[in-house]
């Protein structure tokens, strides 16, 4: 049994450099500001009360951050490796990315269509058959390339 001692080179893993930590942390920092900038494509929300809609905000982007939490786990365990992330090729990216896109408009029409939790403002373009609103799927197709590249740069090999 190994212990840490002051002849140990070991690097010391911590909870910053777990893929999933990394992965959490920048998609809610990449998320956060994206649901803000949608506000003017909701409906009511550039009339919400200003508390109403940071709370509302806070509560999207914790949601987007669970969806790329889950969107990581599915590609870790296609290719039984949690450290795809650190050497992702264009097919974890691509996985990556597609979970998110399918979770989000699956979110997105239950939302609009069968709970009418929310509704898009008219200034919303809305993608044709899936009736998904273009920022939406935007922010999950721009941000997890985004989220990939940042968790490689934090804890990827040096």
């Amino acid at each position: 049994m190994a212990k840490n001692t002051p002849t140990d080179t070991r690097p010391r893993r911590g909870v910053l450099e777990l893929p999933e930590f990394n992965v959490v942390l920048f998609a809610w920092l990449l998320n956060y500001p994206w649901e803000f900038l949608q506000v003017p494509f909701f409906r009511d929300m550039p009339t919400a009360d200003h508390w109403e809609a940071i709370v509302l905000c806070t509560r999207a982007a914790g949601g987007d951050t669970l969806i790329a939490l889950f969107a990581f786990w599915v590609v870790a365990l296609a290719w039984r490796k949690r450290g795809w992330v650190l050497r992702p090729h264009s097919g974890h990216v691509a996985a990556f990315v597609l979970v998110g896109v399918a979770v989000t408009v699956g979110f997105e029409w239950h939302a609009t269509v069968v709970a009418d939790r929310w509704a898009y403002a008219s200034r919303m373009p809305v993608v044709p058959v899936i009736g998904t609103g273009l920022s939406p799927l935007l922010q999950w197709i721009v941000l997890p390339p985004l989220v990939v590249w940042l968790v490689r740069r934090q804890i990827g090999p040096r």
